[in-house]
């Protein structure tokens, strides 16, 4: 099978490219850090998109437990079924729900898997999965089956590190922390969504960007995708690039917290 690389939409360093491909080699879990923006969950969609894979996607809240990515018995819709004598009650297999885990295991070809945000969940959460990621497997008590999984998942958790994740659960994953792109990944990164973009423009926005990064006390730095934006309100407004760092123009866009509004405001002169 051939091994990750870059897409059109999504660049990827070489650091990153050969984390993927040694978890995929070593059949591991994936675990991605890094700061909100710089790309954790488009990882996924960028794997899916480079393999030829189909991509499933479980979002973690923070009332998530590990039982709902396995499946789900709907007791309800049973029990209303049975009010109004609908056929078929008796067979409970009719009202198991498989869940995201769940539809991985019975795809029919490998698919990527992305368990998005695990921290958000409690700290049992990633310990509960730590059979069904081993075994690839978990078993349904109320109709005595065992799913197993018909291709292993290629599996991509991220975390925003919010809280710490159990060792037990560390020991089965390839770790990988996405760095803060540095100025030629990210006019790379940018050129990508607008590769028609005018140099000089680039050159400044992202000048203004990184210096509004490197204050100490913006509480919230602004992430790639808010570059993005800027730079294409930029575009789409016609502002010329050599006005950028004297009048901040839709600064909005890239600074969300109206005290780190007032940092650079006052950093600015404005």
């Amino acid at each position: 099978m051939k091994g990750f690389d870059s897409t059109k939409e999504y660049v990827a360093s070489e650091q990153l490219m050969a984390s993927v491909n040694v978890a995929i080699a070593l059949q591991k879990p994936l675990l991605i850090k890094g700061e909100p923006g710089t790309g954790k969950t488009m990882l996924a969609q960028a794997v899916a998109e480079s393999l030829g894979k189909k991509l499933i996607i479980w979002n973690v809240k923070s009332t998530t437990k590990a039982q709902d990515g396995l499946y789900m018995y709907d007791t309800i819709q049973r029990l209303y079924d049975g009010q109004f004598g609908e056929e078929g009650v008796d067979d409970i297999a009719r009202y198991i729900k498989l869940g995201k885990l769940g539809e991985a295991f019975e795809s029919d070809e490998q698919v990527v898997l992305l368990i998005d945000e695990i921290d958000k969940a409690d700290l049992e959460f990633p310990n509960d999965l730590l059979w069904e990621l081993d075994q690839m497997e978990f078993y349904i008590h109320e109709t005595k089956r065992t799913v197993k999984a018909k291709h292993r998942p290629i599996v991509i958790i991220t975390s925003n590190a919010e809280k710490e994740l159990p060792d037990a659960f560390l020991r089965r994953c390839i770790f990988h922390y996405i760095d803060f792109p540095d100025k030629e990944l990210m006019a790379e990164i940018v050129k990508t969504h607008y590769p028609n973009v005018e140099e000089n423009l680039l050159q400044n926005a992202m000048e203004v960007f990184y210096a509004i990064r490197s204050m100490r006390d913006v509480r919230k730095k602004p992430s790639t995708s808010e570059l993005i934006d800027w730079i294409n309100a930029l575009q789409l407004g016609g502002i010329p690039a050599d006005t950028l760092k004297s009048s901040l123009p839709f600064v909005g866009v890239v600074v969300k917290k109206d005290e780190d509004l007032e940092v650079v405001r006052h950093a600015n002169n404005l």
